[in-house]
């Protein structure tokens, strides 16, 4: 078994959901993908908008899973996830109504057509290291270094756990 991080973000409701149960919505269906296991799932946080300021805050979370797919059919199954919830690819960093994203996938570093891995921006951005922090506390992302060490550079100015 790999032990896999994927990064959760809403900023969009959909079939009459709203973001944070867009989120809720997606931990369950990542419970539920074969030959995978929920290990942990962090707080729920707010935060503002990466690019286009036109649109409404996000909630964010990490998931710890254990999976024996590869990464290419765990991104598969991500993105048949994200599909389900209506996300629509319209606009670069623009509103969804969900993105799935793998963080990190054990130590490995992954560059291909379809997968970056760590995921290119992971070190630039406190609403995915903050809830990984949280769950994986002595996290090392490979190439980066320890996520406690990137957080402490970053501004975290309009990130707020939720109730």
């Amino acid at each position: 078994m790999i032990i896999v991080y994927i990064g959760l973000g809403s900023n969009l409701g959909g079939d009459h959901a709203s973001p944070k149960q867009n989120i809720v919505s997606a931990i369950d269906a990542l419970g539920g993908i074969q030959s995978t296991q929920m290990i942990s799932v962090s707080s729920l946080y707010e935060s503002k908008p990466v690019g286009p300021q036109d649109q409404g805050n996000y909630i964010n979370a990490v998931v710890k899973l254990e999976t024996n797919l590869d990464a290419i059919e765990l991104l598969d199954n991500l993105q048949a996830i994200e599909n389900a919830h209506g996300r629509e690819r319209k606009q670069h960093w623009g509103p969804r109504t969900l993105d799935l994203d793998i963080l990190l996938f054990s130590d490995q570093v992954i560059h291909n057509e379809r997968l970056t891995i760590p995921h290119s921006e992971i070190g630039n951005r406190p609403f995915v290291l903050v809830p990984l922090a949280e769950i994986e506390p002595d996290c090392v992302i490979p190439e980066k270094g320890l996520v406690t060490d990137l957080i402490s550079k970053l501004d975290k100015a309009g990130l707020k756990v939720l109730p």
